[in-house]
């Protein structure tokens, strides 16, 4: 295919996001297919209308059933919130349109289990925004474990930290509602720390956990976008009723252990996204701060020289980085989505699926709720049981 007319539901955080790897990725890997920006969607006339002429768009709608029924779109982008997302994609499969959904998949593993489905019925290219997987570094890490470099893999231990709701007068914005997110830390960032591992180390077998909301109401928000909002102290408060924080244990099929802690109550952290692996020849540390850095460590280094050392992952051998900036140059946040969507239009020129995909998205779902269920029965949880 030479061109993927796209329609886009969404145009807030990730929406802005989308757009721009759209916008950018013919520019940098001209060799790709190239993705049309045809449609946007969202509720709201003024706010859709003025996204589409800012982002670039060449048209614009408040109906995203219309949009998907539309015969001039292949691909339908789904960026909206969580609890949008099962409705459309469903919808838009039954319709035959390809589909790029951000994480988490679903609200619940039920919903993300027909999501799947009715894509592998449909026979359509399905997709899931487990962006963090597309940096150099991050890329590079994989590079060693499937090599066999760090040797037999012992641990992985990840954390996303930020700080944005700290203060108990931060807005209770959508995030923090569970029947739109569907979940608070644990879904939003545990969710990409659930992916790095399935990618990096394989598939897990059981989990437990533990979780907080440590403010349980706030004032109700007069605006909000992204990872923002506006309102008054002296508001009329609402419930928060998802996690600020949860941690959990896993034992992975390798026979590898694990550790996870997302929170947003890390002060300090605006986006401390970081894991280590540890393996009987070498350990790797990545932190999403410092997004072009590997710190790699190698025991058959010479005994005076050992210790971790910092690969800077902007050399043209590192993955995607041959077609940005001389070596040295960095990269930033939004190119792993421009990355991302490089993967996806790839997809389409090699006519595969694209990887992460919605059996990914499935995947992830099951561990986030099995670490609720071991949270709500205080006890071990095998991934099989859900």
């Amino acid at each position: 295919m030479g061109e993927i007319r796209v329609g886009m539901i969404g145009y807030k955080f990730m929406g802005k996001a989308h757009s721009h790897a759209y916008r950018d990725l013919p520019m940098f890997f001209p060799e790709t297919t190239k993705p049309v920006m045809a449609a946007l969607c969202g509720r709201d006339e003024a706010g859709v209308s003025a996204a589409a002429k800012q982002f670039g768009w060449d048209g614009y709608t408040t109906d995203w059933r219309e949009l998907v029924k539309r015969d001039d779109i292949d691909l339908i982008d789904i960026n909206a919130p969580s609890d949008a997302h099962k409705d459309i994609a469903i919808a838009a499969a039954a319709a035959g349109k390809h589909l790029f959904c951000e994480k988490p998949l679903a609200l619940t593993l039920a919903d993300s289990r027909e999501m799947l489905q009715a894509a592998e019925q449909a026979g359509v290219k399905h997709m899931v925004g487990f962006n963090y997987r597309f940096a150099p570094a991050v890329q590079l890490a994989k590079k060693l474990v499937d090599e066999g470099r760090l040797g037999r893999i012992f641990h992985f231990r990840a954390w996303f930290l930020q700080d944005w709701i700290i203060d108990p007068d931060f807005p209770l914005v959508w995030r923090l509602q569970k029947e739109v997110a569907g979940s608070g830390s644990h879904g939003d960032l545990g969710a990409h720390l659930i992916d790095l591992a399935h990618y990096l180390v394989g598939d897990m077998n059981e989990v437990i956990g533990m979780n907080e909301t440590f403010i349980k109401e706030r004032p109700m928000p007069s605006s909000m976008t992204g990872l923002s909002a506006k309102g008054s102290k002296d508001a009329p408060r609402g419930q928060v009723t998802v996690d600020d924080a949860t941690l959990f244990m896993t034992k992975f099929a390798n026979g590898a252990l694990g550790s996870f802690e997302a929170t947003r109550f890390a002060a300090g952290h605006r986006c401390t996204n970081s894991f280590e692996i540890n393996g009987s020849k070498g350990s790797v540390k990545f932190d999403f701060e410092r997004m072009n850095e590997l710190q790699v460590y190698f025991t058959d280094d010479a005994e005076d020289v050992q210790g971790f050392r910092r690969v800077l992952a902007t050399d043209p051998s590192h993955a995607y980085a041959a077609a940005w900036w001389p070596p040295g140059h960095t990269i930033g946040y939004e190119h792993t989505f421009i990355h991302e969507v490089h993967e996806l239009m790839e997809a389409f020129r090699e006519d595969r699926q694209p990887a992460p995909n919605f059996h990914d998205g499935v995947k992830c779902q099951a561990v986030l709720e099995a670490v609720d269920r071991s949270i709500d029965e205080r006890r071990w949880v095998a991934i099989e049981e859900m």
